[in-house]
C-alpha cells in the first residue's frame, strides 16, 4: 500500500516524530511523508507513534491508497525532496 504521514506536532517532539517516520518512509517536506509500505510496518510505524506524541496536543494524518499509481502527484515550485529518483 502507498501511504502519506502528515503531522502537527508540538516542536519539543518535532526531532523525535522526524527520526521514526523517516525509519518507514520517504521525507517529501516538512511534516510530510510518503512510501509504499506494508500493513505491518505500518501498524509497527502507528504504534511508535503513539508513544511519541500526546495526542491531546499532536495530530497525525495518514492516507492510504493501495497502489501509488491511483494517486496523481503535482508539485508547483521546487520539489524538496523527489521520491520518484528511487531505483
Amino acid at each position: 500500500m502507498y501511504v502519506i504521514l502528515v503531522y502537527d506536532i508540538n516542536v519539543k517532539r518535532v526531532g523525535r516524530m522526524l527520526k521514526i517516520c523517516r525509519q518507514y518512509l520517504n521525507w517529501v517536506q516538512n511534516s510530510v511523508f510518503e512510501g509504499e509500505t506494508t500493513p505491518a510496518k505500518l501498524k509497527e510505524l502507528k504504534m511508535r507513534l503513539k508513544k511519541a506524541m500526546k495526542t491531546e496536543e499532536d495530530s497525525v494524518l495518514i492516507y492510504k491508497l493501495s497502489e501509488q499509481r491511483l494517486m496523481e502527484k503535482e508539485v508547483l515550485g521546487q520539489e524538496r525532496n523527489p521520491t520518484d529518483q528511487f531505483l
